[in-house]
């Protein structure tokens, strides 16, 4: 007599359950070891390769300016240099529409001096350079409409170079940081998982005698 597929589910339900309960407790932190391990081998010999390219413009006070005055400008010009307004002029230079173009640069300045970085993201590393020039060239352009009012102009610093090498992680990198990320998670899980209830063996220390037990409540207190 066959079983029901029900039974047999349940079956092998039971027998999962029981080989579980026969490992030791510190079966996760291997096993996230192993899966991290992989995802990050994973990601490093699938994953298309990125490479970032930098170009620098600086602010300069003009005639009787407060040299001060470039430290501010040079923030803002920082912010305005991934603009609606400044990615819609630089798209032509960058071969990328705006839409694209956003998600490829980013600006970042220094409170200390006023020098504005434009990075240009691509996976054609020409393509990366070719982005931060445009740009950069966009908000060099840009500021030398208001120079006159404003007292201050952005010159070009340094010219993005075609980069060599990739920034995004090498496989023995990947591989170590999802190994590492693994573990972490598998300890995690170690902490937070409830033990297993264990079997613990107590004294039993028989209570009195029923004939002991009416005797001592027969007996009178002393006065």
């Amino acid at each position: 007599m066959t079983d029901s597929p029900e039974q047999q589910r349940h079956l092998v339900v039971q027998r999962l359950r029981t080989a579980l309960t026969r490992l030791p407790q510190w079966w996760p932190l291997p096993v996230s070891v192993l899966i991290g391990a992989a995802s990050g081998l994973s990601y490093g010999v699938l994953a298309s390769p990125q490479y970032e390219a930098t170009s620098y413009a600086m602010a300069v006070a003009e005639g009787e300016t407060d040299p001060s005055a470039a430290l501010g400008y040079a923030q803002s010009y920082g912010r305005l240099a991934t603009s609606d307004a400044t990615l819609s002029y630089a798209r032509g230079a960058a071969g990328e529409p705006v839409r694209e173009l956003r998600s490829h640069v980013r600006s970042e300045t220094s409170p200390d001096s006023p020098m504005i970085a434009v990075t240009g993201t691509s996976k054609d590393r020409h393509r990366a350079a070719d982005i931060a020039n445009a740009v950069i060239e966009a908000v060099v352009v840009s500021s030398g409409h208001v120079s006159q009012d404003t007292g201050v102009k952005l010159i070009k610093f340094t010219h993005a170079m075609t980069p060599d090498e990739p920034v995004s992680p090498s496989v023995p990198l990947g591989t170590a940081v999802g190994a590492a990320a693994g573990g972490l998670l598998g300890g995690l899980v170690l902490l937070v998982r409830p033990r297993r209830a264990r079997w613990s063996v107590s004294a039993q220390v028989p209570g009195p005698a029923s004939g002991d037990a009416v005797a001592q409540d027969d007996r009178e207190p002393v006065r």
